[in-house]
């Protein structure tokens, strides 16, 4: 009886110690059930200062979606430009545009003399490796503020970003991408005309440019971004709309060498002294095969589209020809500036730069066609750019006096284009980038 009631209890105990288990396991599971939805309703990274109801960058695109309160999903939604309301994914990637640059535990203080970088990109993922990789090695890197801009929304592109920890560092998406737009403009719409003299022989939609082709979404989105994230980096972004000094703009398929920033900030440093009517200074020859002439001299030349920097006041004049960029009929943003924009400006647009290149272009394809069935078109799957040691320190010297080139070759005014912009509904969007977020009376208007 009594090895009965021992076995009893025995039994009695570990059922007892079974419920609790039981219940404990169910309480850290509803727990874990409720802490995603709880991150994505206020909480935010170390270091981070997100505001309530902005969710981390790490969040998927669904979890942006599905967590929206509808108060701010109002808020937000009203806060777009009308091609754009309704689009989730538009809604979800302007939200994102709002997050806190990550990084601050780790870089609390940026330089008050800082050059900020932006860094635009498509979805060369095998290029935007390359490029971060080469940031990572420059010197000085950690005092600024590193700003990628997205054309669309590509996870391979969000990853990389995610691995940076060399700085702080921003995302910005464009909201207006054509490609994220399936069945409306900006991407292609049912009824868009697509061969020339559709227009004539159906009731299709869209205007062809000047050589009768319509617009193809892939190549106006070339245009669209820069203008998009020129109008958000200057006026739209908490970081930078105060910012008066330079901003330093790259692409996702440039190297720079260790000794670009400390360069640019030696050259944005001497502008006004050597070279007061520069507009401009540029880490790389606007002859973008050219490694520079390794003389002992600054050189002045027309600018170009290889790490270029300018300050505000040069934003302003180029904002005020947004009329003229917008109507340009070419989806080129620089061959636009060239041919139309800065010969309105009444003078001639030189920049400064050193005798020795800072920056290459190591891109084998243009537009956003670097990428197919096998990858990105990169050489053999790699990148061979020799780094010498005057590459690794500044080699600008403030002694050196101006070489200035007058007569070069190039884009200029009386180009007339090479078309692929002629949509009223491409120009028009175009305008809208320029007044989102300034009064419409700041800027030209059709």
């Amino acid at each position: 009886m009594a090895n009965l009631w021992k076995k009893q209890k025995l039994r009695d105990t570990g059922l007892c110690r079974l419920g609790i288990l039981f219940a404990v396991t169910v309480s850290i599971v509803l727990m874990l059930v409720s802490v995603p939805r709880t991150a994505l309703n206020g909480s935010s990274r170390p270091g981070s200062s997100a505001k309530p109801g902005y969710s981390g960058l790490g969040s998927s695109i669904d979890d942006d979606l599905d967590s929206l309160d509808k108060d701010l999903e109002v808020k937000l939604n009203a806060s777009l430009l009308s091609v754009a309301r309704g689009n989730r994914m538009s809604l979800s990637l302007h939200r994102r545009n709002h997050f806190s640059p990550r990084n601050l535990d780790l870089y609390p203080d940026l330089a008050k003399d800082r050059v900020v970088i932006v860094l635009y990109v498509h979805n060369r993922a095998q290029y935007f490796r390359v490029t971060v990789e080469s940031l990572s090695k420059v010197k000085g890197i950690s005092e600024t503020l590193l700003i990628v801009s997205h054309d669309g929304y590509f996870e391979e592109m969000n990853k990389i970003v995610d691995g940076i920890k060399f700085c702080q560092v921003k995302q910005i998406f464009s909201p207006y991408s054509p490609h994220i737009f399936r069945t409306s403009f900006p991407g292609v719409t049912p009824n868009d005309c697509k061969n020339k003299g559709d227009e004539v022989k159906t009731h299709c939609e869209g205007n062809p440019d000047q050589y009768g082709n319509h617009r193809s979404p892939k190549i106006v989105s070339l245009k669209h971004h820069w203008w998009w994230m020129m109008n958000t980096v200057w006026d739209g972004l908490e970081e930078t709309k105060g910012h008066e000094g330079h901003i330093l703009f790259i692409e996702e398929d440039h190297f720079l060498f260790p000794n670009a920033y400390r360069n640019i900030q030696t050259l944005t440093r001497l502008k006004p002294a050597k070279c007061p009517d520069c507009f401009a200074a540029n880490l790389a020859p606007s002859d973008v095969k050219s490694r520079g002439e390794g003389l002992e001299s600054l050189v002045a030349e027309r600018m170009g589209n290889v790490g270029y920097s300018f300050n505000r006041s040069v934003w302003e004049n180029i904002h005020q020809k947004a009329r003229e960029f917008c109507f340009f009929d070419d989806y080129n943003w620089d061959i636009t500036m060239w041919a139309t924009v800065f010969p309105s400006f009444g003078s001639p647009v030189y920049t400064l730069r050193g005798p020795r290149t800072s920056a290459v272009h190591f891109g084998k394809c243009g537009l956003h066609q670097g990428r197919g069935d096998e990858g990105d078109c990169i050489d053999n799957g790699v990148v061979n750019i020799e780094v010498k040691e005057t590459d690794k320190v500044v080699n600008i010297k403030e002694g050196w006096g101006v070489r200035v080139y007058k007569h070069q070759a190039g884009y200029k005014a009386g180009f007339k284009g090479w078309g692929g912009w002629g949509d009223e509904r491409d120009r028009h969007l175009c305008l809208d980038f320029a007044t989102m977020y300034r009064s419409s009376s700041s800027s030209a208007s059709p």
